[in-house]
């Protein structure tokens, strides 16, 4: 090797450790001078992908690798860098190809076999993932993101308890890695293992392994438990630690809320709403929020728009952005009345032009204040607020029309991995402020306000991660008193 291609190979490994400690600006200098002696060596051209991909420049990178390629088709470490890189732009099918050609070129390169799993699982080919995946851990049992990919995997496959064994002997391999110890602790939560999700999370804790996410799903597992007052103080360290997040800040809040109080109270959710009215449309469509479009299919069996009669006006309760008027546009319904206590949404619902009156108010005073009699209300994901349904069920009852429906969903409250369900049996108080309610408790409480329950859905209400959030959707009529 000439001097001055020893003198760039030397240039290349200070660039490559600078950048291992986050200091891409000052590597860029180096990867320049060792390009002016020796040109696009491999070395070099990696060191060039690296820093495009520190800027979050894809493009670029691909292109370099293109370019590199096109020179060199049996580098492997070239594939492998064009594989992420592709995977990273969505190019899914292409990182296949690329990291295939490294599994060929070198059958016992874990990373090759790990960027292939990782591609095969966004392709939905979950058992060649997992076998993949399972070779790169063998070959590199100590590696964090191979360990994670693989319990994703087997996770996918149906076998949590195998998923979790996983990321604990990962944890055991690799004690100091958070991200393994938060993973563990995600399953667990997804499971409904609260206890195990508080344990992992204790353990991390006491192993001085941890960061903010960790301590936010330890206050996640504590409210799930209804040990309310724990979570906060876990919400508090969490927030010590990540001081401006704003979700934080919100999970703080609502840790502070009386499990006994029965209702969320209006400065919580006023606060709540004003702070996320800018951003939760589309927050709630990045966690496939399903209400408004169950709802819509519970109301095309109202007999007047199976007789192609319009319904209306309608009344909907906790309207937000407008969001359940907009999925009900193609139905007969309307004008639409719209009602929440947050001005910031009102303001968003506002811009849509689908509701002929807003207001601002706490719902069950606005129907107690008001004397309308509506043949349609609506209250999308608004029960939540509510533990007790007595005043709110009374409320709209006084508000119905004589055969007038009313359609409102909940979240409904399950057992957790042990089998013990939370609270009373009939709602709790969960995770966010949030209430889910028992299916009977609902159903009771609506026969005694005088309704007619006339369909009882199940639909997925959102995600929360990454699983179902089950909820209840009902359709009521009101019963006129003999």
């Amino acid at each position: 090797m000439s001097s001055a291609g020893a003198s760039a190979d030397l240039l290349c490994e200070r660039a490559a450790a600078l950048l291992d400690t986050g200091r891409v600006n000052a590597a860029r200098p180096l990867l320049t001078a060792a390009r002016a002696l020796a040109g696009r060596t491999p070395a070099c051209i990696q060191l060039s992908v690296r820093i495009a991909a520190a800027d979050g420049d894809w493009v670029a990178a691909i292109a370099e690798l293109d370019d590199a390629i096109g020179t060199e088709p049996e580098n492997a470490d070239l594939r492998k860098l064009r594989a992420e890189a592709r995977h990273r732009t969505g190019d899914v099918e292409g990182a296949a190809r690329d990291a295939a050609e490294a599994v060929v070129a070198n059958p016992a390169d874990p990373r090759a076999k790990a960027l292939l799993g990782a591609a095969l699982l966004d392709l939905g080919l979950v058992a060649d993932a997992a076998s993949c995946l399972r070779e790169a851990v063998n070959g590199t049992p100590h590696d964090p993101l191979y360990r994670e990919a693989l319990a994703a995997a087997t996770e996918r496959l149906g076998d949590v308890s195998g998923a979790l064994d996983v990321l604990n002997e990962g944890i055991l391999a690799a004690p100091g890695a958070v991200t393994l110890r938060n993973a563990a602790v995600l399953l667990c939560m997804r499971r409904r293992d609260f206890l195990g999700a508080l344990s992992h999370a204790e353990e991390a804790r006491q192993a001085g392994v941890l960061d903010a996410a960790t301590l936010g799903m330890k206050g996640h597992a504590l409210a799930s438990l209804g040990r309310h007052e724990e979570a906060g103080r876990a919400y508090l360290d969490a927030l010590k630690l990540d001081p401006e997040d704003a979700h934080l800040k919100y999970l703080v809040a609502s840790s502070s809320l009386s499990p006994n109080a029965g209702q969320t109270p209006e400065v919580f959710i006023r606060t709540l709403f004003d702070g996320h009215a800018d951003h939760f449309e589309n927050h709630l469509i990045s966690l496939r929020y399903g209400i408004p479009g169950a709802m819509r299919t519970a109301l095309r069996s109202h007999p007047k728009l199976m007789a192609e009669e319009p319904v209306g006006p309608v009344l909907d309760l906790g309207c937000g952005t407008g969001l359940t008027a907009l999925a009900l546009g193609d139905l007969a319904v309307g004008p639409f009345t719209g009602v929440d206590i947050s001005p910031r949404m009102l303001d968003h619902a506002r811009v849509k032009r689908l509701y002929k009156d807003l207001h601002e108010g706490e719902i069950v005073a606005v129907l107690n204040e008001r004397r309308e009699r509506w043949p349609l209300i609506v209250a999308a994901d608004v029960v939540c607020y509510f533990g007790a349904l007595d005043d709110l069920l009374a409320a709209v009852h006084r508000s119905l029309a004589p055969g007038g429906w009313f359609v409102f969903s909940a979240e409904e409250l399950l057992p957790d991995h042990d089998g013990v369900t939370p609270g009373d049996g009939d709602y709790a108080l969960g995770r966010q402020g949030r209430y889910a309610h028992s299916p009977h408790y609902v159903y009771e409480a609506a026969f005694a306000a005088g309704f007619r329950v006339l369909r009882f859905d199940r639909p997925v209400v959102r995600q929360e991660a990454g699983i179902d959030v089950p909820g209840l959707l009902l359709a009521l009529e009101r019963i006129e008193p003999s």
